[in-house]
């Protein structure tokens, strides 16, 4: 009997990724930051350029897609897609390009398919979790056990602080107040909306924030999956490197082994939430995983084509 592979495609505000795998095997992965919401916030609409560095993208996605035979491919697109005046015309151009139209998620299900992936490799005994996606637009928290049963998506993420508190670089320090300032809010508005992460969690962190704050932890020179998924990551880790970066700038963070010169600019915002979300819940430790939102959506084509 032939192997049915499938792929999922994230298309988020500041990065574009793929999955291709099957019921057994992790055929390609791959991400490209491509910034779709560069500059979104102030002219409510997705530039010509940001569609463009999408469309590149994808096509070189389709020749992946067809040497892999791939017989299924579900694409979804979250907050920037969500936040845009246009995003129709950009659907239009995705869809010409790759053959499928991209489902523009809300971000509860965007955090409920994050949940399904980031939990599927961990031993239930670790829970309850909570899921903290860090995106480029937007920042999920979800909490569940087995499943996940609250979801509460704010309108933070590294690209939307960048571009709101940071003029200049190293951010001046009453930068930094005014973005943790704001973070801390929308962490409080979080545990109005889901008061049980105020209780005992295990913090388990995505998306690349995250996994750039393990690989300058561990100090990687090259992108290595297996040593970051599921990286134990110490407060007073997480607190040094954000130090460390944000008194740097852009061409100074770059010598940091393990940041990619992509993710330069914005890097120092991602980690201001992540600090602040640990501040705040008095959290010691996070649970990097490389598992994710393309993850659950690969578990929910299996689970769905199994029925």
């Amino acid at each position: 009997m032939n192997v049915r592979n499938y792929a999922a495609i994230d298309c988020g505000t500041n990065s574009t990724r793929m999955l291709i795998a099957n019921k057994s095997e992790t055929l390609d992965r791959q991400m490209k930051i491509t910034r779709l919401g560069q500059g979104l916030d102030q002219s409510g609409e997705l530039s010509n350029q940001a569609m463009s560095r999408v469309i590149d993208v994808l096509k070189d996605f389709r020749r992946s897609l067809d040497k892999h035979e791939v017989s299924e491919v579900r694409m979804v697109a979250t907050s920037a897609a969500r936040d845009a005046s246009n995003s129709e015309d950009f659907f239009n151009k995705v869809e010409s390009t790759l053959g499928v139209r991209p489902e523009l998620l809300t971000g509860e299900e965007e955090g409920r398919l994050s949940f399904q992936g980031a939990i599927a490799e961990l031993d239930p005994s670790l829970g309850p979790f909570l899921i903290l996606d860090i995106g480029g637009g937007s920042t999920e928290f979800v909490f569940g056990s087995e499943k996940a049963e609250n979801v509460y998506s704010s309108q933070i993420g590294c690209v939307r602080l960048t571009e709101e508190f940071f003029d200049n670089d190293p951010p001046l320090p009453e930068e930094l107040h005014a973005c943790l300032s704001v973070v801390g809010g929308h962490v409080d508005d979080a545990l109005r909306e889901i008061p049980n992460i105020g209780d005992e969690v295990t913090l388990v962190g995505l998306a690349g924030t995250v996994s750039c704050i393990a690989a300058i932890e561990i100090g990687l020179e090259k992108y290595d999956r297996e040593k970051i998924h599921h990286f134990h990551l110490s407060k007073d880790a997480v607190e040094d490197v954000f130090r460390t970066l944000a008194t740097e700038n852009k061409f100074e963070r770059m010598s940091n082994p393990g940041l990619e010169e992509d993710r330069a600019d914005v890097i120092v915002a991602g980690t201001a939430i992540l600090v602040k979300v640990m501040r705040q819940l008095q959290l010691t430790e996070c649970l990097v995983s490389e598992s994710d939102i393309m993850d659950g959506i690969l578990h929910s084509m299996l689970r769905d084509r199994n029925k």
